[in-house]
């Protein structure tokens, strides 16, 4: 089949890839254009374009898919076209264009996590299973009937960067299985079933660390918003705490949960270390034995690697030991 492909980031590659490798022609690639990274806020190509570019495809870069690039696409007759992670809409008349339609790779269990995030939503929910569905696009919001799934169980310390990584190498295998059942004529669609749930783009303050809440909801949310947005708080020293002052910007990358041996509770730091499950006050810390512990609303937790404001990631531990005073995390 002539094969119309559209997506964005690193996590689509594998799935250009897989239909590169494959029986199948892919005539186009549509990607977003160059965007602003590091420092120096260069535009840089996105992943999509440079492996199409590396495989000698057309590429077409736009930010929407309007009346040009719907003309453009219409005149390339696809047979079908695949959206792994575009990041823009593909409307009417171009969502009837190719002869099949559009096929898209979703990185949740539809109808679980429609939208933007949905690996994101899953780990900060505490999800214990994600996976990866490949359905017929049409006009809502991933409601089309569906071609394929597979389950994947999300690690108990698993972030949503990693899971991502993971499932787009697993889509990849999916999708083109998809693709080639309905080349074959032997693909079936099924109608999405159950409750709906939405997974829309997060923002800074869904990576906002609550330390008041319980130990699993502080490290699903750890996991959830790590690499992006991020999961912050602010390492304030106890007079600023006194004063109202403010604190120092801190990002948490790894954490991990200590065994509860304690009933929870909201003491504040004692003068001789507690056992690794004794209650701390949320948000208070203590170096003990070369741990760095954190209190929630329940027990402890571990932190393993943080990041200080204009800094890179570093051991908690050696974190903690160049401060001059232990701080309180708000």
């Amino acid at each position: 089949m002539r094969l119309i492909f559209a997506g964005t980031p690193s996590a689509a590659v594998p799935s250009l890839q897989a239909l590169i490798d494959g029986p199948h022609d892919v005539v186009q690639v549509v990607t977003r254009p160059p965007a602003p990274a590091g420092r120096r806020r260069t535009l840089t190509p996105s992943p999509v374009q440079r492996a199409a570019q590396q495989a000698a495809l057309p590429v077409l870069t736009t930010a929407r898919l309007g009346a040009e690039a719907t003309e453009r696409l219409t005149a390339l007759q696809a047979d079908l076209g695949v959206v792994v992670a575009y990041g823009a809409l593909v409307r009417t008349p171009l969502l009837t264009a190719p002869r099949l339609g559009w096929l898209n790779l979703h990185f949740s269990l539809l109808p679980r996590w429609r939208g933007a995030a949905p690996v994101q939503r899953a780990v900060l929910a505490g999800d214990t299973e994600s996976g990866v569905s490949v359905f017929r696009l049409e006009q809502g919001l991933d409601t089309g009937p569906l071609v394929a799934t597979r389950a994947v169980p999300i690690g108990e310390a698993e972030t949503a960067g990693e899971l991502l990584d993971r499932l787009a190498d697993i889509g990849a295998e999916v999708l083109r299985d998809a693709v080639d059942a309905l080349a074959a004529g032997t693909a079936i669609l099924t109608p999405q079933r159950g409750a709906p749930t939405l997974a829309p783009k997060l923002t800074a303050a869904d990576g906002r660390i609550d330390w008041t809440l319980p130990a699993d909801a502080v490290l699903a949310r750890i996991r959830g918003a790590t690499p992006e947005p991020g999961a912050v708080t602010d390492a304030v020293v106890p007079a600023a705490v006194v004063a109202g002052g403010a604190g120092v910007r801190l990002k948490v990358l790894r954490a991990a949960p200590v065994p509860a041996s304690a009933a929870p509770g909201t003491s504040s730091i004692a003068s001789e270390a507690p056992s690794d499950g004794a209650p701390l006050a949320p948000g208070a810390v203590l170096l003990r034995a070369g741990r760095v512990l954190a209190g929630t609303g329940s027990n402890p937790i571990e932190l393993l690697t943080v990041q200080p404001a204009g800094r890179t990631g570093m051991p908690a531990a050696a974190w903690l030991r160049g401060l001059a005073a232990v701080p309180v995390l708000r």
